[in-house]
């Protein structure tokens, strides 16, 4: 390694304080435009880099990592998930992947309450009748939504987020359900007053808001299907603020094109920033640009991770944040 630093690219924009940082601390190669890197571009970066500071937008697979050659040691992902990544190709390749956990924790469950509120009590057809200056007075009828207090809320993956999710649903009043790959030990179920349900479909049945809270993994893409979708009450909403692909967008768009679901609150997409046209036009979706880990704070601890899971990586030691494909 040159200069006794490892050289790092860096493929977007990152907070001034981390980018400073970054640059204190190693041969670093910042992104000059905060734009999505092409596919060779990706490739180049990895080819001349030890380190390489992806996130959510860039998609490295095995051949990708093929062309890179030998040079590359450690992919830093800037964000939790790390699907985008071909962490057992690059296991096989001898280059190391690590992640930011936990740091994003209460600002995505915070925008999950958020998306629940905002749908249920139809705040952006409020705000857009306001915005209109149509409004001309307070009437009995209008804009009716939903209470929450007194309402199941579904978890589907109670992880951090889904945890943390389960706490503010409570001080809301509503009841909390959950499914997950493997029950809670009941002491934490007791903790958050939860209920596990070991079948999805009948969870699906029986709560008035789902939340999706759970990775995309093989076994989560369309988790949520056009057949589970039928499950779900006529009355009840959906909100995504994990992965898109565990949705089927149009099977989502059919149902609540039909009323056969009353609303949908989405922070993420079945394929990316490729938004389905349909959802747009649709009064009972509120849709937001990926918003769920997008504060200050949050941003820059994911920086703060990145930088200890370099710094150590440079200092011979294993990253704090190793992902390993036993955690795929």
């Amino acid at each position: 390694m040159s200069d006794n630093r490892p050289k790092v690219f860096v493929t977007r924009r990152l907070p001034d304080a981390v980018e400073a940082r970054m640059g204190e601390l190693f041969d670093v190669r910042l992104s000059g435009a905060d734009e999505k890197l092409s596919r060779d571009q990706l490739i180049e970066a990895m080819r001349e880099a030890d380190v390489i500071v992806p996130c959510i937008t860039d998609k490295i697979d095995a051949e990708m990592l093929d062309a890179a050659g030998g040079r590359l040691k450690l992919i830093a992902n800037y964000g939790a998930g790390v699907d985008h990544i071909d962490v057992v190709g690059a296991h096989k390749r001898g280059v190391l992947v690590s992640n930011t956990p936990g740091v994003m924790t209460e600002d995505t469950a915070d925008m999950a309450i958020g998306l629940i509120l905002a749908v249920t009590r139809r705040m952006p057809e409020g705000l857009k009748f306001m915005q209109s200056g149509a409004w001309d007075g307070w009437a009995p009828t209008a804009f009716m939504g939903q209470r929450i207090g007194g309402k199941a809320l579904g978890i589907l993956g109670m992880g951090r987020i889904g945890r943390a999710l389960a706490r503010r649903a409570t001080a809301f009043g509503m009841s909390v359900h959950y499914h997950n790959r493997t029950r809670l030990h009941p002491s934490t179920e007791k903790d958050y007053s939860a209920q596990w349900w070991d079948s999805l479909d009948q969870m699906l049945a029986n709560v008035d808001v789902l939340s999706i809270n759970c990775p995309h993994t093989p076994a989560t893409f369309h988790l949520i299907n056009e057949r589970r979708l039928k499950l779900m009450k006529p009355t009840a909403v959906i909100v995504n603020t994990s992965r898109g692909e565990v949705i089927d967008e149009n099977a989502l768009t059919r149902a609540l094109r039909r009323e056969e679901i009353a609303g949908a609150g989405l922070d993420v997409f079945e394929h990316g920033s490729q938004v389905n046209p349909r959802l747009r036009e649709l009064p009972n979706v509120v849709l937001l640009p990926h918003m769920g880990s997008a504060t200050v704070e949050g941003r820059i601890e994911m920086g703060e991770k990145v930088l200890l899971n370099i710094y150590a990586f440079a200092d011979g030691h294993r990253p704090p944040d190793m992902v390993v494909p036993d955690m795929i």
